[in-house]
């Protein structure tokens, strides 16, 4: 009896130890999922016991940085291109998953010629009067919520105009921190960056019509790399739970 007391004594420690290890994959998310996915991940340690690491960026760009052997076991992409490129080159292990619809919004800061409220055709006026000198918008070549702006200024025949007058953020985070800055007119930012502080301080927005660009479906998979700790990871973020957290952060259900 004294043996086996002595054994389990021994043998606590181990278990104890064992129990307080924290999973933590790395997953790579489009930037303009940062602020849902640090709600996100707070429910996610306390119910499963994951903290996953996240690494933020242009859809496109996290893509290739996956097919070019970057370690991410998911991406959370703010498009559908970006996963169907991985999955016809063997990168990840199916075509994944749509969790979320973004919206695109005009933003303005205090100060500007431009008032949201008027929508993007109050561009039109104010280019004729000389009163734009930049305009913020993320990479089309990368980032889809740069692709949805260019398709919304084209659709209203502003894209000629305005080009000469664009700034090219890599990413949608970095398009909202120049839409911001002294001299700008305002820029396309993804409407779930516009609770942030900084952008509530700093100005205004309004919604771009849906109608003016393609749907903003956004697709998850997993990596070839992907562990079982991911694939749990995958199924919250498929969870009523989850969709409720994106859709505090302006972004709807599928």
């Amino acid at each position: 009896m004294r043996r086996r007391l002595m054994l389990a004594l021994v043998a606590l420690p181990c278990a104890t130890a064992r129990a307080s290890v924290v999973e933590r994959p790395l997953i790579a998310a489009a930037a303009s999922l940062q602020p849902a996915l640090e709600e996100a991940a707070v429910l996610i340690t306390a119910q499963t016991g994951i903290a996953p690491r996240f690494a933020y960026g242009a859809s496109g760009n996290l893509a290739r940085q996956i097919a070019q052997g970057a370690p991410f076991e998911m991406l959370l992409a703010a498009d559908e291109i970006s996963i169907q490129k991985l999955a016809e080159a063997g990168q990840a292990r199916d075509a994944g998953h749509v969790f979320a619809l973004g919206r695109l919004a005009l933003f303005a800061p205090r100060g500007s010629a431009l008032d949201p409220a008027a929508g993007l055709e109050a561009l039109h006026p104010l280019l004729a009067a000389g009163r734009v000198q930049r305009f913020a918008i993320a990479n089309p070549e990368t980032a889809p919520y740069g692709r949805a702006a260019e398709q919304a200024l084209r659709s209203l025949e502003l894209w000629e105009a305005l080009r000469p007058r664009l700034v090219f953020g890599e990413n949608i985070a970095q398009a909202a921190q120049f839409a911001m800055t002294e001299g700008a007119s305002g820029g396309l930012v993804a409407l779930s960056l516009m609770e942030t502080p900084a952008l509530k301080a700093r100005g205004s927005f309004s919604l771009v019509p849906a109608s003016l660009h393609d749907p903003l479906r956004h697709r998850l998979a997993l990596t070839r790399r992907a562990s079982d700790t991911a694939a749990r990871l995958q199924a919250w973020f498929l969870s009523p739970q989850a969709a409720a957290v994106f859709a505090r952060h302006g972004l709807q259900a599928p």
